[in-house]
């Protein structure tokens, strides 16, 4: 844990990692807990009819070696892989939890992937048990005879009980004849324990294999920008859903670490004011939410006044926050959001904590202690401040991915030397703080100028017709590229040439004259990533066919 401080440099240099030889994830997150306050709140469900259910790290405990057992008796031996394609629920937690402690590898999956999505992941990684629900199910029957490795499914809803393994089980009911006495593996903190698929925006998703070891990795990085967590009362939640890493690792088993209460609602879809009564009704203190909520968010008119919210810190991430979002907390929330950064490969490696340091608009904050970042140009030199090149981790690093799961090519890849690629642009000021400029294909080249679209997306946002904006690279015959919007208009506005024009302006007054976009698009919705980035390679694609 980071010690308090009101000194980044002395929170850093008190870091030392201590990762101990043998390490497990399951008996960290639940039974450590379950001795020592066995009846501490682990988990409160709110499902849609507002009924709330509780559970107690003890239930957890129980839980989980119930199904620790069932992986076992259906023939699971370490290093087998156990997929978990559901929403939040105590069914994701002890389904991760149980794997961990009988030597498994969990992979979450998300739930709206289609059959295609599911049948390239499953194989992949060569799943043989699948955790899921009635309604998913319909998407793994449809592509069952293609999953030779996949030999159990278990349903956590309605469904037969087939104990000769000729169909799928219903798990509650196989959960009822099993023992709630488990002995975990004690495993290695460097043994595999869990594959987190990429978003795959291009090309094919990797798994990117993590060590048991990954929880301890990213304690820092959740520590830091939720200010010292944990505090008394903090109580997490996050509408991103559990597949990813940003919910299952930086929310829900961070939290648990540290015996943390977390709520989960399988909200079907995401809704601003709902989010905000749901904090409200259950005193949520920490959140992580991605900017594309937080905007959503912002359309709502005084949610300080109108939703009684006991809010402590507010966490975003997956993609550029900006300056305008970062202005909108403290006047709207009276709350400072902490941006932090990380990828799957590598996660929770840049931070803002502003308790400890002052939060620049725009940065992405400095690197969390225990984490050594920095720019480095093409032979992994480290480059002088206010210079763009890649945004690199020095490796080992506890948090870490291992390798990409059966893509040896691209692990060897992913690294330069020591320094891990996170293959995305950024810049590191004098006083050390980090500020992306865009992925390497996303950079625009326009008439000689390197242009980095996260700062125009942000300058965009903060007109008052605009909702969401993605700004591109798009073939020009004079400049090789020219900047373009894709613009997502808030309600009541209506995209007309004046308002081109005044947008184009509100630019042009604000950055660079070379950064305006030339073209704007108004459109009705903008092509998002499962974890809510938008997908400037779908418009760039777009705009090379037309």
């Amino acid at each position: 844990m980071l010690i308090r401080s009101n000194n980044y440099d002395e929170v850093r240099d008190a870091l030392t990692w201590q990762i101990p030889e043998y390490f497990n994830m399951g008996v960290d997150v639940c039974d450590k807990h379950a001795e020592r306050t066995p009846d501490k709140t682990a988990l409160i469900i709110e499902d849609e009819d507002g009924d709330v259910t509780q559970y107690s790290f003890l239930a957890l405990k129980k839980l989980s070696n119930k199904l620790a057992n069932l992986y076992v008796a259906r023939g699971l031996k370490p290093g087998d892989r156990v997929a978990i394609l559901l929403s939040q629920s105590v069914e994701t937690g002890i389904s991760h939890i149980a794997a961990w402690k009988a030597g498994l590898i969990s992979i979450p999956m998300f739930t709206l992937f289609g059959e295609d999505a599911l049948e390239f992941r499953l194989s992949d990684c060569g799943a043989k048990a699948l955790v899921t629900d009635t309604e998913n199910y319909q998407k793994i029957e449809a592509i069952r005879d293609k999953l030779p490795n996949l030999e159990t499914v278990m349903l956590t809803g309605a469904g037969d009980f087939a104990g000769d393994g000729a169909g799928p089980l219903s798990l509650w009911r196989a959960l009822d004849d099993a023992s709630d006495a488990f002995t975990s593996l004690n495993t290695k903190s460097e043994e595999p324990g869990l594959i987190i698929y990429t978003s795959g925006t291009t090309g094919n998703p990797k798994g990117a294999l993590h060590a048991h070891r990954t929880l301890l990795g990213h304690l820092p990085g959740v520590e830091f920008p939720h200010e010292f967590f944990p505090q008394a009362d903090d109580l997490m939640w996050t509408p991103a859903d559990w597949a990813w890493i940003g919910g299952l690792m930086n929310v829900l088993m961070s939290s648990w670490h540290h015996g943390v209460p977390v709520l989960a609602q399988r909200a079907r879809k995401y809704d601003p004011e709902k989010a905000l009564s749901l904090m409200a009704r259950h005193r949520v203190r920490n959140t992580f939410m991605p900017p594309t909520a937080l905007r959503l968010m912002r359309q709502v008119e005084r949610p300080a006044e109108r939703f009684d919210i006991d809010l402590r810190t507010v966490t975003c991430a997956g993609e550029p926050m900006g300056a305008e979002l970062l202005d909108w907390g403290k006047q709207a929330l009276g709350i400072t959001f902490n941006e932090y950064y990380g990828q799957t490969e590598c996660n929770l490696v840049v931070a803002n904590c502003a308790e400890l340091m002052e939060v620049k608009p725009g940065s992405m904050g400095r690197p969390v202690p225990g984490h050594e970042v920095e720019i480095i140009d093409d032979d992994g030199q480290i480059l002088p401040p206010e210079t763009t090149g890649t945004i690199a981790v020095r490796s080992p690093d506890p948090v870490m991915f291992l390798q990409y799961w059966n893509n040896l090519q691209a692990t060897k890849e992913k690294f330069n030397g020591d320094w891990l690629l996170t293959g995305d642009l950024g810049t590191k000021d004098e006083d050390g703080y980090l500020w992306f400029v865009g992925r390497d294909d996303d950079v625009i080249s326009s008439a000689g100028y390197r242009i980095g679209p996260g700062e125009i997306e942000d300058c965009i946002s903060k007109h008052p017709a605009v909702s969401l904006v993605a700004v591109v690279g798009v073939p020009d015959p004079l400049r090789t590229e020219a900047v373009k919007a894709f613009i997502l208009l808030r309600e009541g506005n209506n995209g007309d040439p004046d308002l081109e024009n005044d947008i184009r302006n509100f630019v042009k007054t604000r950055l660079s004259p070379h950064e305006y976009p030339r073209h704007i698009e108004f459109v009705d919705d903008l092509p998002m990533t499962a974890t809510g980035k938008i997908r400037r390679n779908v418009l760039r694609d777009g705009e090379k066919e037309t």
